[in-house]
């Protein structure tokens, strides 16, 4: 079997293991990278295996925040609002899908990319019910200290990145998989064999958005506190597509290394250099598509690994 079918397993049993013995920082960096996985795999469904330019991950997330936001502000328990958010922003996405999804390359890039920014208009001026500008504060749930509530959010993101998994395995196996694959290649051809197109494309962007609002649920009651400018941030719709190419665009565990790589180089790098922080994030981007167009997943990095072995084990020979 290839090393990479036992990265993904190694890094959720790492995970794990973190809940027993991680501090608040850790446990931070894995909740957020649980997190990360969770929505470049949901860009993935229709970004990589449809082959469709979306930056509407930022909207997805952003009601899928507000909507748990405000139905746990309204009394109902926070598993129910995780549930009824995530259900709910499925079935926007998918009322989405149907209106713009006739839309090809730039034009359904933009078309996607506008949604963040009527709902943050939408929750900036519905003052009654979402705080307008001043945000939403939510109730505090009780799960004793400060330590256990870390390890709770912790477990509650890596269940949501789990199933983001999971599901995106089941899409990859699947006669949905097939036809994402074949709108993919050329989706006229598609329609040619009989491909419903159409059909296809709803359901991933509609398992997307349920992905991603299960995310921005799980991050509201998380945080606290959320507003527009913070859940409807572009740069949630940017970053998973920059963990996706990192890890391999279309594959099932590409956007799970490239979550953990992203956050490794955020962490190390980008913080030190704040102000430079978007210019590093389009150069990578312009890095990524000309130089490791497959991710992490490339087959040319796989034979540089065979290349690099057997010239050590020749090495091993001489100087044996």
């Amino acid at each position: 079997m290839k090393l990479r079918n036992f990265v993904i397993p190694a890094v959720l049993a790492l995970l794990g293991l973190l809940a027993w013995q991680a501090d608040n920082y850790v446990l931070r960096l894995s909740t957020t990278v649980c997190m990360y996985a969770a929505l470049a795999t949901s860009w993935n469904l229709i970004g990589g295996y449809a082959g469709y330019p979306s930056f509407a991950t930022a909207a997805f997330f952003g009601l899928g925040a507000y909507v748990a936001g405000v139905l746990q502000t309204h009394g109902l328990a926070f598993g129910w609002a995780w549930t009824a958010a995530a259900f709910l922003v499925a079935l926007f996405a998918g009322l989405l899908g149907r209106a713009i999804l006739h839309l090809r390359g730039h034009y359904f890039a933009i078309a996607s990319l506008v949604v963040a920014d009527v709902l943050r208009e939408v929750s900036n001026s519905w003052t009654s019910l979402t705080g307008g500008g001043m945000g939403l504060n939510l109730p505090l749930l009780k799960l004793g200290n400060v330590n256990q509530q870390a390890l709770f959010y912790f477990a509650a993101m890596l269940v949501v990145a789990v199933l983001a998994l999971l599901l995106s395995w089941h899409v990859n196996r699947s006669r949905l998989g097939w036809a994402l694959r074949c709108i993919e290649q050329n989706e006229d051809a598609a329609l040619v064999i009989g491909v419903d197109a159409r059909r296809a494309k709803v359901t991933a962007f509609a398992l997307s958005g349920w992905i991603a609002g299960a995310a921005g649920a799980v991050y509201a009651s998380w945080v606290t506190y959320i507003d527009p400018t913070d859940v409807f941030d572009t740069l949630l719709s940017v970053k998973p597509i920059i963990m996706a190419l990192l890890g391999g665009v279309g594959t099932v565990t590409g956007p799970v290394i490239g979550a953990v790589v992203y956050l490794g180089l955020e962490e190390l790098l980008w913080r030190n250099v704040l102000e430079f922080h978007a210019g590093l994030l389009g150069i990578l981007v312009v890095l990524l598509v000309l130089f490791l167009s497959g991710g992490l997943h490339d087959a040319r990095l796989q034979r540089a690994y065979v290349w690099l072995r057997s010239r050590l084990g020749r090495e091993g020979e001489v100087h044996a």
